[in-house]
């Protein structure tokens, strides 16, 4: 196939660039702007274009397929082209669909977890040598490209509810069409897309309709929305439904053991999050053949997914862990998770407001307690930000008020907030970093070097 990418440069658009040209297709692609580390691994792949901007010129009959990009406006000159000429336009998604028609295909949906999930049920098809195809929308150690498109029988696809391009405004996970669904969270998010919590929620209901005749539903026990959604109705077309929560498990001298009736397994990963992520990921490996002990000893040698509390230092009395959390449920979450991990340690939790939902003055009430569970819970957000992304401005105490917990100490700047970890003694305390940014440019790496000397 001859495809050409408008707007190559995203997350997946590269992705799925690279891993077309590895199957051996010819692909070309155009953006306005690309940044690392889409630049590096496009230019390695010899895949970056020669130039920036848009080129019309180079759209023309003699290609099978045009992929548009979330990035790429409706009026983009190349689009205009391709539609002048009646060439066929996809969104990647949809793109995806037709690429894996004859395919079994698992789609793991939820306002948060799906990346963890994901990466845990690839982490066990490796180690159970299952072949696979995927699509993950983080990257992920171990793997050179987030897209793989091959001759598998099964294709595994993180399923974002966000829309899928310019031109489709549907959300991506409704064009999956899985045989295996799965939603493990139902939180209010992309606010400026769905705009009130009933429209969000009606996506899921979405997806479950959408998956395939006779095909399987999971989803998460723990969450009311998805409860509700997953049981209001009788799904006669699907063949399985069925829940997951929490697992039988203790927690002895900071390590998670999970026990079945027959033995016990001790996990990298904890917290009542992952251990709900995990199950839902064992409903969807045993529906693909998988027995429960494989899963389970696969499941002890995976560290977790990158970027979701992720190690950063540890010693004999302190750890240190960051994490993309950044919406009020995985605050939430990933605050208690490492309480509960370490009871008698001291826990000082810091997250900054940094997406535009976060910044938004009618979204920060819903943070109400999020960061209860930490004993020193630090809010950092820059005021610059707000005013590069137009929102309304916000201050600190409007910020602490919507937080709604007495450990609350915000910050407006990012130095202020370092000389505060630096200045504490960290003798059995505990450091959890939460962002979908980087607290202005922190280093956590060299960070830990200087608080845990």
């Amino acid at each position: 196939m001859r495809v050409h990418f408008i707007a190559i440069g995203g997350a997946a658009m590269h992705n799925l660039a690279i891993a077309l040209k590895r199957k051996g297709d010819h692909v070309t692609g155009s953006d306005d702007e690309i940044f690392d580390p889409s630049k590096s691994r496009l230019q390695r792949e010899e895949l970056l274009p020669d130039r920036i901007g848009w080129n019309p010129e180079i759209i023309n009959s003699d290609l099978d397929a045009i992929i548009l990009g979330m990035h790429a406006r409706a009026d983009n000159p190349e689009l205009l082209k391709a539609q002048e000429l009646g060439l066929k336009v996809y969104s990647y998604p949809e793109f995806i669909y037709e690429q894996s028609l004859e395919k079994k295909r698992v789609v793991i949906g939820g306002s948060h977890g799906k990346t963890t999930i994901t990466s845990m049920v690839l982490h066990v098809l490796n180690q159970t040598q299952l072949e696979y195809d995927y699509m993950v929308g983080a990257q992920l150690e171990g793997y050179d490209c987030m897209v793989k498109l091959s001759d598998a029988p099964i294709i595994i696809l993180e399923g974002d509810e966000y829309l899928s391009s310019p031109i489709d405004r549907r959300p991506k996970f409704h064009l999956y069409h899985a045989h295996i669904g799965l939603i493990n969270g139902i939180a209010w998010d992309h606010i400026n897309v769905f705009p009130t919590y009933e429209n969000y929620v009606d996506q899921f209901r979405i997806f479950i309709d959408s998956i395939e005749s006779q095909g399987s539903l999971f989803y998460n026990s723990t969450d009311e929305e998805v409860v509700k959604i997953c049981t209001e109705r009788d799904l006669p077309g699907l063949s399985k439904i069925k829940s997951y929560g929490i697992p039988k498990h203790n927690i002895i001298n900071g390590r998670t053991i999970v026990e079945t009736a027959t033995k016990q397994y001790e996990l990298n990963v904890f917290g009542q999050h992952n251990l709900q992520n995990m199950e839902g990921a064992k409903l969807i490996c045993m529906d693909l053949g998988v027995s429960e002990d494989d899963f389970y000893t696969s499941m002890q040698t995976f560290s977790g997914a990158s970027k979701r509390l992720e190690l950063v230092k540890e010693t004999e009395e302190s750890v240190f862990y960051k994490d993309f959390a950044h919406s009020p449920s995985k605050l939430k979450a990933t605050t208690k998770a490492l309480k509960e991990q370490f009871p008698e340690r001291t826990l000082i939790a810091c997250m900054e407001l940094h997406t535009f939902s976060s910044l938004k003055t009618d979204f920060l009430p819903l943070y109400e307690n999020s960061m209860a569970a930490a004993d020193k819970a630090y809010i950092f957000f820059d005021p610059k930000v707000i005013e590069h992304k137009k929102l309304e401005p916000i201050d600190s105490d409007f910020v602490k008020k919507c937080f709604k917990s007495d450990n609350v100490e915000v910050f407006t700047s990012s130095n202020d907030l370092i000389d505060k970890l630096k200045n504490e003694q960290w003798h059995e305390k505990n450091l959890l970093m939460m962002s979908s940014g980087n607290f202005n440019g922190v280093k956590f790496e060299e960070l830990a070097k200087e608080l845990f000397k």
